[in-house]
Protein backbone atom coordinates (compact mmCIF):
# COMPACT_ATOMS: atom_id res chain seq x y z
CA UNK A 1 0.00 0.00 0.00
CA UNK A 2 1.62 3.69 -1.05
CA UNK A 3 0.46 6.84 0.38
CA UNK A 4 1.09 9.97 0.58
CA UNK A 5 2.29 12.39 3.12
CA UNK A 6 -1.29 14.11 2.75
CA UNK A 7 -3.47 10.27 2.59
CA UNK A 8 -1.72 9.04 5.35
CA UNK A 9 -3.33 10.21 8.93
CA UNK A 10 -1.95 7.14 10.56
CA UNK A 11 1.79 7.25 10.51
CA UNK A 12 3.36 11.07 10.28
CA UNK A 13 7.02 11.30 8.27
CA UNK A 14 8.17 14.36 10.39
CA UNK A 15 10.00 17.14 7.41
CA UNK A 16 13.11 17.16 9.98
CA UNK A 17 13.61 13.48 9.25
CA UNK A 18 12.48 13.64 6.04
CA UNK A 19 15.82 16.00 5.74
CA UNK A 20 17.96 14.27 7.93
CA UNK A 21 16.95 10.99 5.08
CA UNK A 22 17.84 12.86 1.95
CA UNK A 23 20.84 13.90 3.30
CA UNK A 24 22.25 10.01 4.38
CA UNK A 25 20.95 9.00 0.97
CA UNK A 26 22.79 11.75 -1.07
CA UNK A 27 25.58 9.97 1.17
CA UNK A 28 25.90 6.96 0.20
CA UNK A 29 24.98 8.00 -3.65
CA UNK A 30 22.24 5.20 -3.97
CA UNK A 31 18.66 7.15 -4.48
CA UNK A 32 16.84 3.95 -4.54
CA UNK A 33 17.07 3.49 -0.66
CA UNK A 34 13.91 4.33 1.69
CA UNK A 35 13.84 4.14 5.40
CA UNK A 36 12.53 1.51 7.07
CA UNK A 37 11.10 1.81 10.52
CA UNK A 38 10.37 -1.37 12.05
CA UNK A 39 9.27 -3.24 15.57
CA UNK A 40 10.56 -5.97 17.18
CA UNK A 41 10.11 -8.09 20.67
CA UNK A 42 12.56 -7.30 22.71
CA UNK A 43 14.00 -3.55 25.07
CA UNK A 44 13.25 -3.24 28.45
CA UNK A 45 9.40 -3.00 28.09
CA UNK A 46 8.45 -5.38 25.26
CA UNK A 47 8.72 -3.84 22.10
CA UNK A 48 11.64 -2.51 20.38
CA UNK A 49 11.85 0.01 17.51
CA UNK A 50 14.43 -0.39 14.75
CA UNK A 51 15.55 1.20 11.59
CA UNK A 52 17.28 0.76 8.61
CA UNK A 53 17.71 1.59 4.86
CA UNK A 54 16.04 -0.64 2.24
CA UNK A 55 16.36 -0.99 -1.42
CA UNK A 56 13.31 -3.13 -1.76
CA UNK A 57 9.59 -2.69 -1.19
CA UNK A 58 7.83 -5.88 -0.01
CA UNK A 59 4.35 -6.89 -0.74
CA UNK A 60 2.43 -6.35 2.59
CA UNK A 61 4.55 -2.75 3.19
CA UNK A 62 3.03 0.56 3.62
CA UNK A 63 5.12 2.82 2.06
CA UNK A 64 4.40 6.52 2.58
CA UNK A 65 6.18 9.13 0.61
CA UNK A 66 6.82 13.11 1.46
CA UNK A 67 9.09 15.57 -0.18
CA UNK A 68 10.87 12.59 -2.17
CA UNK A 69 11.68 10.60 0.58
CA UNK A 70 10.06 6.90 1.71
CA UNK A 71 9.53 5.33 4.40
CA UNK A 72 8.45 1.73 4.88
CA UNK A 73 6.66 -0.02 7.37
CA UNK A 74 5.53 -3.96 7.45
CA UNK A 75 2.26 -4.97 7.89
CA UNK A 76 3.36 -6.18 11.23
CA UNK A 77 4.57 -3.21 12.42
CA UNK A 78 2.41 -1.15 11.23
CA UNK A 79 -0.55 -1.80 13.37
CA UNK A 80 2.11 -0.68 16.38
CA UNK A 81 2.87 2.47 15.04
CA UNK A 82 -0.34 3.77 13.74
CA UNK A 83 -0.26 7.34 15.07
CA UNK A 84 2.65 7.33 15.52
CA UNK A 85 5.53 10.07 14.55
CA UNK A 86 8.61 9.16 12.82
CA UNK A 87 11.14 11.96 13.92
CA UNK A 88 15.03 12.71 13.55
CA UNK A 89 16.44 14.39 17.28
CA UNK A 90 19.75 16.07 17.52
CA UNK A 91 20.62 15.96 21.81
CA UNK A 92 22.98 15.51 24.77
CA UNK A 93 21.94 11.79 23.72
CA UNK A 94 23.25 11.61 20.10
CA UNK A 95 21.76 12.18 16.95
CA UNK A 96 18.74 9.64 16.03
CA UNK A 97 16.00 8.63 14.47
CA UNK A 98 12.62 8.80 17.01
CA UNK A 99 9.65 7.12 17.34
CA UNK A 100 6.47 9.39 19.39
CA UNK A 101 4.03 7.00 19.42
CA UNK A 102 0.15 7.49 21.30
CA UNK A 103 -0.40 3.66 21.44
CA UNK A 104 3.11 2.98 24.04
CA UNK A 105 1.53 3.02 27.60
CA UNK A 106 5.25 2.31 28.85
CA UNK A 107 8.72 3.57 27.42
CA UNK A 108 11.85 3.12 28.93
CA UNK A 109 14.14 5.82 29.47
CA UNK A 110 16.11 5.77 26.44
CA UNK A 111 12.92 5.76 24.52
CA UNK A 112 14.04 2.72 22.20
CA UNK A 113 11.43 0.15 23.59
CA UNK A 114 7.85 0.08 24.57
CA UNK A 115 5.01 -1.53 26.04
CA UNK A 116 0.82 -1.65 24.45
Amino acid sequence: MELTATESTALTFSDTAVSRVKMLISEETNDKLKLRVFVTGGGCSGFEYGFTFDEDVEEDDTQIEKDGVALLVDAMSYQYLMGAVIDYKEDLQGSRFVVTNPNAATTCGCGNSFSI
